[in-house]
């Protein structure tokens, strides 16, 4: 067995790495830009060597770097983790001419199928039913818009060496596929230093359903079932699941044995995942295979007790795998959220700064995965919502840690494990309600909110189910009556607790509680629901429209997180403090609120509303990044939907466009200028 291994990534992959490593006794060696001189994975490592500026091709990317890295710390195998090197042919070659092994697959496999282009003509030699498109080479967007006519609309435009959502577009109309081809080339190249595009048909309603299989070097080759990976935003997955609620065994079958053949054609070793689509009726079309370890690996760890890092370690090493087909079973449901810096009341734009709050919710083994000591808890607190369900959070950050612009969004991985479906999505509402970051924007109520909606709920979605579901955008749940009650009961007793401090403070009365008042006006939002408190030692009853409701809790005044029972449920809220109120969130809801007397109320209605500024002749710039290039310039007539600008934010590039005609008067940015969020980039007459 290897005794020191370099981890070639960042962020929560490479802490996830060094965890297994860890427990096998093996010493780890980071490696780390500028920008991430204080991250965690440095910290965790036993080596830490740097390799360069922020921007990843001048750092992550740069084979010669890495290498040298392996020179001075006598690293004797390399993990590439995710992205960055994992699927470069060039990398595993370079280590097998250095003599350090590659912990992924040999060479030729990453080359066979790591290629999107190469893979796809392989499956179709292979008998494997694959997506009609063209899979030559791509000159430019003349060609691309020629190619896509000839395919028909709608097409998926797809960067050849791409993944994580980086490099893709879907084009709708010849603009669209002239746009998605320059983006999705910029993209590629910058992210993996291959700009190479292809292009397919894209199958409208389909699910996103993948394959995870091992092989060794002894000529065995398993998998270990599957996930589903419908819920997608930009083509990046968000919310992922295992097993699927869609399959049934024999489709699981045909999929993991066809997925395994596929492996061993091309002589694959270690862990990989083949990808497909499927429609209505099962009928299932190979997309791709991921070469490396997927992001969302962790729920097949959660059903089936494996430690895919480990194994993949073991494997390198040469060792054989330690079971057999028939010996991997699903074990209950697992579902992955995935935490990025993405505020979504910005329509999902990339966030950066510091987290000035980091709470995850304590980490808990259940289900296969019993071993306590293998996932630390990152801050104490309360058991998970659901009885025999296991909470388990990846991360790479840490409370006061920088997002940066530099490189993915994502914060952590949030999983839950459960004995079946119904009771791991309870458990995930718990954990994301108890999941404290403050100090830019992130996609927690988004998730939150997912885990109600019906339709995810009875698991009848699609990699449409976001933008069907949401067209408009996300602007924070909408709870039905009877919550908006408990919340209500909630901020109630939370306010009494307050009122009797301050009047325990202030010296001016003698019976604190019995002064305090039983009537009160609670305001959610606009909504007022009159309440009568009344209390003893283990709580109070709150009267809400007719409902008595029992609420036990040990909130204080300045605690940030409430955990409440109200009337027998739990009920956990997000707190922060406003003026003369809270604002309170909680599963995907946003809510300021007021307990005000009777008067006091009557009169607040009485206040004028502020309005916000108008900044409709303006196009500000929604997230802090870099202008790629300005599309207009000073006098120009721009017509509804026409594109303005480009910024590049978190390896993105985001293309902003006019939200209604007019003349432009002046440009305040140019091209390589780095923005900050809602800085002017031009001005309409």
């Amino acid at each position: 067995m290897f005794k020191k291994i370099l981890i070639a990534n960042r962020g929560e992959i490479a802490c996830r790495v060094i965890k297994t490593a860890k427990k096998m006794g093996i010493a780890t060696v980071a490696v780390y830009s500028d920008a991430d001189r204080n991250a965690l994975h440095v910290r965790m490592a036993d080596e830490a060597v740097h390799i360069g500026p922020p921007p990843a091709n001048q750092s992550y990317i740069v084979i010669d770097k890495i290498m040298d890295a392996i020179r001075q710390t006598g690293a004797e195998a390399v993990h590439p983790g995710y992205g960055f090197l994992s699927e470069n042919m060039n990398f595993a070659a370079a280590l097998e001419k250095e003599g350090v092994a590659f912990i992924g697959p040999p060479s030729p496999a990453i080359e066979a199928m790591g290629d999107k282009i190469t893979s796809k003509k392989l499956a179709q030699e292979a008998g494997v039913s694959t997506v009609p498109g063209y899979m030559g080479l791509i000159a430019d967007a003349d060609e691309a818009v020629r190619i896509s006519n000839d395919i028909g609309y709608p097409v998926m435009i797809k960067a050849s060496a791409g993944g994580g959502g980086k490099g893709m577009r879907i084009a709708w109309n010849d603009q669209e596929a002239r746009e998605g081809f320059e983006s999705s080339k910029n993209e590629a190249a910058n992210s993996f230093g291959d700009d190479r595009i292809f292009i397919e048909k894209f199958v409208t309603q389909p699910r996103h359903i993948e394959i995870q299989v091992l092989a060794d070097q002894h000529g065995n080759c398993v998998y270990l079932h599957e996930r589903e990976c419908s819920i997608q935003r930009r083509n990046q997955k968000v919310i992922e699941e295992a097993p699927s609620p869609f399959l049934d065994e024999a489709t699981r079958r045909a999929m993991g044995e066809q997925a395994v053949a596929l492996a061993k054609a091309v002589g694959y070793t270690s862990a990989g995942t083949v990808e497909f689509i499927v429609d209505a009726n099962k009928n299932f079309y190979f997309l791709e295979m991921n070469t490396r370890l997927q992001v969302e690996h962790p729920v097949t760890e959660l059903i089936t007790g494996v430690d895919l890092v480990e194994q993949m370690i073991r494997v390198a090493a040469g060792e054989k795998l330690p079971f057999a087909q028939d010996e991997l079973t699903i074990n209950g449901w697992a579902i992955e959220s995935r935490l990025y810096a993405e505020d979504p009341y910005r329509n999902f734009l990339p966030s950066i700064g510091r987290l000035s709050r980091y709470r995850p919710p304590v980490e808990t083994a259940a289900g296969p995965l019993q071993d306590a000591g293998k996932w630390v808890p990152a801050h104490p607190g309360d058991a998970p919502a659901v009885a025999d369900a296991g909470v388990r959070n990846d991360t790479g950050v840490y409370e006061g840690g920088e997002i940066s612009m530099f490189y993915d969004p994502m914060i952590a991985k949030l999983c839950t494990w459960a004995p079946d479906r119904a009771a791991a999505i309870e458990a995930m509402r718990g954990a994301l309600d108890g999941f404290e970051v403050e100090g830019i924007g992130h996609n927690l109520p988004f998730l939150s909110a997912v885990m109600d909606h019906p339709r995810f709920v009875s698991g009848d979605i699609s990699t449409a189910f976001i933008e069907e579901e949401y067209p408009e955008g996300f602007q924070g749940a909408t709870l039905p009556d009877p919550e908006l009650e408990r919340i209500a009961a909630a901020v109630a007793a939370m306010h009494r607790v307050a009122e009797i401090r301050r009047t325990q403070i202030s010296g001016r009365l003698d019976n604190h509680e019995r002064r305090v008042g039983e009537n009160w006006v609670a305001t959610l939002d606009k909504r007022e629901f009159p309440v009568r408190i009344s209390a003893d030692r283990q709580g109070s009853t709150v009267q809400v429209n007719g409902r008595s409701l029992r609420v036990e809790s040990d909130w204080k005044p300045g605690m940030s997180l409430a955990r409440l029972v109200v009337d027998g449920a739990p009920l956990t809220l997000k707190v922060d403090a406003i003026p003369a109120g809270l604002r309170i969130r909680t599963r995907g809801a946003e809510i300021r609120t007021h307990v005000r007397r009777p008067r006091s109320a009557e009169l607040a209605r009485l206040m004028p509303e502020k309005l916000p500024p108008d900044t409709s002749k303006f196009l500000l710039c929604p997230m802090p990044g870099l202008v790629v290039r300005i599309n207009v310039s000073e006098g120009d007539e721009v017509q509804e939907g026409q594109a303005l600008a480009t910024v590049e934010a978190m390896k993105m590039e985001n293309i902003l466009r006019a939200e209604r005609k007019g003349i432009v008067k002046s440009v305040n940015a140019e091209p390589g200028q780095s923005l900050q969020v809602d800085e002017i980039i031009m001005e309409f007459e």
